[in-house]
């Protein structure tokens, strides 16, 4: 059984009614500067309206599909509406999905007729681009690593693939017993064309009840310190540190959605891999 007490950085959804729509959420109150997770799971026909406010989000489903509705609000009212509909698909291992990018400063409306799992990956950003979809033969798909840290990332929205201000996701299925999110590293640092300063969300999907592990070591006197056991639908929060690897149980792959943003000047995912692992990936 999971202990009644987790750490702070390791969160695990609340089924209860208490918790409305939203299953798991993260945010300011565990916080977090630049990023935001919300998975809201919507029931037949069901619809589910929220305010973007100062930060752009992507509309992941992550099983079923359904449509988004984006309608400018505040100092943009009047400017121009858009709907998507997202075919979504039958679970995260199924492959790649479309999802919809919607901008801040605006209301959006998720409606899902035969009932989804969506995932909102939001962050804070100063720019508003514009809504629109992304197709799912579009997403960029990588096998990165090899042997038993060998695994697929789809980079749906990695900061060369899909157009934001500041948020950065990616999805990565790990094959049965293999290590990912190896050889550790870290993203918390502003280094000019060495490493991007990024803030960083996981949140993992499993296929069975046997769970998998995330670690999180310290990068720095007092930083982030977690060994997790994590289970499906749960998340852990990485705000500085070297971070994987994420173990994948035997018999089962290990899926889990990237959620990233930071303060430097620009968008771009660069990274320092642990000393003891200065080759990278193999």
């Amino acid at each position: 059984m999971p202990p009644a007490d987790p750490h702070p950085l390791h969160l695990r959804p609340d089924p209860g009614p208490r918790a409305g729509p939203y299953r798991l959420t993260a945010g300011p109150d565990q916080g977090l500067r630049h990023t935001a997770l919300r998975v809201l799971e919507l029931a037949p026909g069901a619809a589910h309206t929220f305010a973007t406010g100062e930060a752009e989000w992507i509309v992941l489903p992550l099983s079923g599909g359904g449509t988004v509705r984006v309608r400018p609000e505040g100092s943009q009212q009047g400017g121009e509406e858009a709907e998507f509909t997202l075919r979504g698909r039958p679970d995260v291992f199924a492959g790649p999905t479309d999802f919809a990018y919607v901008p801040r400063d605006a209301r959006v409306e998720i409606t899902s007729g035969a009932a989804g799992r969506f995932a909102l990956a939001g962050a804070r950003c100063g720019r508003r681009l514009p809504a629109r979809r992304g197709p799912a033969p579009e997403v960029p798909v990588e096998e990165r690593g090899s042997g038993t840290c060998a695994r697929q990332v789809r980079n749906f929205a990695a900061a060369d693939a899909f157009a934001c201000d500041r948020l950065i996701a990616v999805e990565v299925v790990t094959p049965p017993g293999h290590w990912s999110s190896y050889p550790p590293h870290k993203h918390d640092e502003h280094r000019p064309g060495e490493e991007s300063e990024l803030e960083e969300i996981y949140w993992f999907a499993l296929d069975g009840p046997t769970p998998a592990f995330h670690r999180v070591a310290p990068s720095r006197p007092g930083g982030a310190d977690l060994l997790a056991e994590v289970r499906d639908g749960e998340a852990v929060l990485v705000p500085d540190g070297w971070h994987g690897p994420s173990v994948a149980p035997p018999g089962h792959p290990l899926y889990y959605l990237n959620v990233m943003a930071g303060p430097g000047p620009g968008r771009e995912w660069r990274i320092t891999f642990h000393p003891d692992h200065a080759e990278g990936y193999r």
